[in-house]
């Protein structure tokens, strides 16, 4: 079988995707646009010890650091995992060749959607914030060295300043226009402590790793379906005990089970529906997870955030991560590891009020000979 008898999706379908991915691109330039503009800069006391810690010029993690943590290294890993074990053991001998790229492909795709999405919304978001609360960082007195000659000039207050003269004259919010610092770059960025760029932006990337590791792995707490009989034997009648062994999956261990006077019947105790992952698969869960830890400990460590920046940048990531996840993949304890299939092409671009998924039975593709091949069925049941 080869590629042409697969059917390829049609040209509408790929086009909404790739729609899709300038969408994701223009809320990534979005976030990067903000960055250019100044932000809110809040009132100030020159005598707070809170924003008197000195300012450290070389960060543990920069910038360009932080995007190979939270982009690079989950993009390449999640390419590697595509790649190497999709389509999985399940996947027949024999399968066509073009048929187990296709599925590589697609996984790939989804999985660099969902990390792209998450990281440009955790972006977008945690820098539209920094300009609208414009927080001073705990390093700003440093960055801003203020002209404490001129602090008359610049009190936000004077009614208060008249009273606080009893404990110090300095002890007044004032404006940044008392900084002496004319490197703009770095006054302008010492009013922007909330939330954490870098703590939004390293749970963005790496729970999202996480979660699609543990998706693929099947790293999750056990889960136990819901039943659609029950296992008490004083309520299984003649009816339901024959219809628990059409249903059945594993035999019944007569001396473990209290439906041993129907071991025949076949069902399945709980304990034999769900089992606990090696311990040793946790690692694709802890590993990324303390790196989003450490990521956000050298903020605090390098005076550039207060605990409460750092806790609400990590939710932003951790939201959007999640949310970026479930938009793209199914459930980590009953989706086998897949993510969700495409859009169907009549509805790649949008359905209509009462239509209820974007999944419809026309499929992906959008092929002359299926149109002649419904067409002459219908004729055919026409003239029957």
């Amino acid at each position: 079988m080869n590629l042409k008898s697969l059917h390829m999706p049609s040209k509408r379908l790929i086009l909404s995707y790739i729609f899709d991915w300038i969408i994701i691109i223009g809320i990534a330039a979005v976030g990067g646009g903000w960055n250019y503009i100044h932000p809110f800069n809040r009132p100030f006391s020159p005598v707070d010890l809170n924003i008197s810690f000195p300012f450290e010029h070389h960060e543990t993690i920069p910038t360009w650091l932080l995007m190979v943590i939270g982009l690079i290294i989950p993009a390449i890993v999640t390419f590697l995992v595509c790649l190497i074990f999709v389509p999985g053991p399940t996947a027949a001998r024999g399968t066509p060749q073009s048929l187990v790229w296709r599925r590589k492909f697609w996984e790939w795709n989804t999985a660099w959607m969902g990390l792209a999405l998450s990281l440009a919304t955790s972006f977008m978001v945690t820098q539209g914030m920094k300009l609208l609360f414009g927080k001073p960082r705990p390093d700003l007195l440093s960055r801003c060295q203020p002209d404490l000659t001129r602090i008359s000039e610049f009190t936000v207050n004077p009614a208060v300043s008249a009273v606080s003269q009893d404990l110090s004259p300095y002890w007044v919010l004032v404006t940044s226009a008392i900084c002496q610092n004319t490197d703009q770059d770095i006054l302008s960025d010492g009013f922007k402590s909330f939330p954490s760029g870098h703590a939004s932006f390293s749970w963005a990337g790496l729970l999202y790793l996480t979660l699609f590791l543990a998706s693929k792995f099947s790293v999750a707490i056990p889960f136990l379906p819901s039943r659609p009989f029950s296992t008490n034997p004083d309520h299984v009648s003649a009816t339901a005990r024959s219809n628990l062994k059409n249903r059945s999956i594993l035999p019944l261990n007569g001396k473990d089970s209290n439906l041993s006077n129907y071991a025949d019947d076949r069902v399945v105790p709980d304990r034999y529906q769900a089992a606990a992952p090696p311990v040793y698969s946790l690692i694709l869960v802890l590993v990324p997870i303390g790196t989003a830890i450490y990521v956000c400990s050298t903020r605090f460590t390098d005076y550039r955030h207060f605990g409460f920046d750092l806790i609400f940048g990590s939710l932003i990531g951790i939201t959007t991560a999640w949310f970026s996840f479930r938009w793209y993949h199914l459930p980590i304890t009953r989706g086998a590891g897949w993510s969700w299939g495409p859009r169907s092409y009549k509805r790649s671009w949008g359905i209509g009020v009462g239509v209820g998924s974007y999944v419809g039975t026309e499929g992906w593709s959008h092929l002359r000979e299926e149109r002649n091949h419904a067409d002459e069925w219908a004729r055919t049941a026409g003239r029957g």
